[in-house]
């Protein structure tokens, strides 16, 4: 049963509407199943956004954040519990630790190498929780064209890219992640 899943997601909203509305409704829905949320601990951009949807309806959000970073992505001060980490290593460990699956919503860098290093320990054995993409207005189409070309060219199997969960729609993203 899948009791949390952990976020990643920009500190910032993007420039489409459609993205910040995707982050609540995730919020929202998790909330309604009783998932419990674990983030990256701010209350700026779509991890505001999901944070706030899911305390709004009455929803477990968990932050863990780095201290350097309390000051930068604005800690959110009204969570179910804050986390205040040393570094971004021991950010990503406890966010695994506390999840029982990973979905990345748009994000810059960070968000690309956080699902990426968890999708790598998963396919190196370390875990064996779903990775998942909400993939609002084709917003991740480019990045797996590139993971397709990874397959093409032999770096990474069908199996393996099979593996990831990937969808348009918040809903089934979160059906097909706890199944």
């Amino acid at each position: 049963m899948t009791k949390r899943l952990a976020i990643f997601c920009g500190s910032s909203k993007g420039k489409k509407p459609d993205y910040t509305q995707a982050a609540s409704t995730v919020g929202r829905i998790m909330s309604e199943q009783a998932i419990g949320v674990v983030y990256g601990g701010g209350k700026v951009g779509l991890m505001g956004v999901v944070a706030d949807a899911a305390l709004n309806h009455g929803g477990e959000v968990i932050g863990v954040i780095p201290e350097k970073l309390m000051t930068k992505e604005v800690g959110h001060s009204g969570l179910t519990k804050l986390h205040v980490v040393a570094t971004m290593h021991e950010r990503k460990a406890l966010m695994a630790e506390l999840s029982d699956g990973f979905i990345a919503l748009p994000g810059g860098i960070g968000t690309i190498e956080e699902i990426i290093e968890v999708f790598t320990w998963h396919q190196i054995g370390y875990h064996n929780k779903r990775c998942g993409f909400l993939n609002t207005n084709g917003y991740y189409d480019k990045l797996f064209g590139f993971i397709d070309h990874m397959v093409e060219e032999g770096f990474l199997s069908d199996k393996q890219r099979n593996e990831l969960i990937v969808s348009e729609d918040p809903e089934e993203l979160i059906r097909l992640m706890t199944k």
